[in-house]
């Protein structure tokens, strides 16, 4: 790790000679990736383009703060397509939509805007692909995620969504049954390479991805989250309480032996949490602005822990091209916008 200097409050009141240095370790990397810059950078551009009101179909990502300041600037949030009134802008959120929901839109004449992640894209595709091969298809997901709700859509009657290793050994399937797999993209890689096992003991003509589906961004997160685990007493996730990724964190900090809990914004913080606790990992979910981050890092130097390190970590450099139409001119991206581009 390499300690970084920055201005945090309370910095003269550490704690007294006698006591263990209080100290906190940022994850690196950790907050947003390219999905969710891309994303908010998407209606903020909307915004800009088409002015107030732009409606976006369910949270753009899954962050209180995020949906709050869009909402100020004048973002509507709804849950479906049918509350956006006739021909007006529609956002669709990061987690991507079922074709039947396109089909609301259309017929609707909305003015789509799709902020649908490109890894996310990629999993409906292959959903398509192994439907028209005409397998069933086992989606290892959360059945009332956004993002399996919209993939489970491609295919509605040969989709069949699972959970667990048990949800594998209960599917009324024969054993050399034509299946395919594809998973939701921000579980806990660990967990769900378990499902796949189980999956490939259970049937003898199983295909599925390449790799893995599990993001980019999820995995070095939470091989991020690993390394605080081993090395701090407690582990805090800045993150919503709706977010997946960031629920995962928090279940893979505790797989591999820390206390850890989410974390929505310092507001949040427990202070028993940190009873006889003087080294405190902190990371933050793909969907996190790193103000929050700040919120927290701020708040425990108030309580003595001011002594801040930035661990070392995997490097993340992915940009996702924005849609032709809203991209700044000549570049295929986003304009720099203040909520996509916060960083400590």
């Amino acid at each position: 790790m390499s300690t970084i200097s920055l201005p945090i409050p309370g910095a003269a009141a550490a704690g007294a000679p006698h006591e263990p240095a209080k100290r906190i370790a940022l994850a690196q990397p950790r907050g947003f990736c390219a999905g969710v810059r891309r994303a908010i950078g998407i209606v903020e551009r909307a915004l800009d383009l088409h002015g107030a009101p732009v409606y976006v179909r369910k949270e753009i990502v899954h962050n209180h703060h995020i949906v709050a300041e869009l909402e100020k600037r004048g973002a509507r949030f709804v849950d479906s397509e049918e509350e956006v009134p006739t021909g007006a802008v529609c956002v669709f959120s990061a987690h991507g939509v079922s074709p039947a929901v396109r089909t609301s839109a259309a017929n609707r004449r909305l003015d789509v805007i799709d902020a649908t992640c490109p890894l996310v894209a990629k999993v409906h595709q292959s959903a398509l692909r192994y439907a028209r091969d005409e397998r069933t298809i086992l989606l290892v997901g959360h059945a009332d995620h956004e993002e399996v709700e919209g993939v489970r859509g491609e295919a509605p009657e040969r989709t069949l969504v699972v959970e667990t290793e048990e949800d594998v050994e209960r599917l009324d399937l024969p054993a050399d049954a034509p299946v395919a797999y594809l998973t939701q993209t921000t579980l806990s890689f660990d967990e769900t390479t378990r499902v796949v096992e189980a999956l490939r003991r259970r049937f003898t003509d199983l295909v599925g991805p390449a790799g893995s589906d599990i993001c980019y961004a999820s995995q070095n997160r939470q091989n991020a989250v690993k390394t605080l685990a081993r090395s701090n007493d407690l582990v805090l996730v800045v993150g919503s309480r709706n977010s997946s990724n960031s629920i995962r964190m928090v279940e893979v900090a505790r797989e591999h032996g820390a206390a850890a809990h989410l974390v929505p914004d310092a507001g949040h913080l427990d202070e028993s949490w940190l009873t006889s606790v003087s080294r405190i990992g902190i990371s933050s979910g793909a969907s996190a602005p790193e103000v929050l981050v700040r919120g927290l890092v701020d708040r425990l130097a108030t309580l003595g822990y001011t002594d801040v390190e930035v661990a070392e970590g995997t490097p993340e450099d992915v940009v996702f091209s924005m849609p032709a139409r809203l991209a700044a001119p000549g570049t295929g991206r986003v304009p720099r916008t203040s909520l996509a581009d916060e960083a400590l």
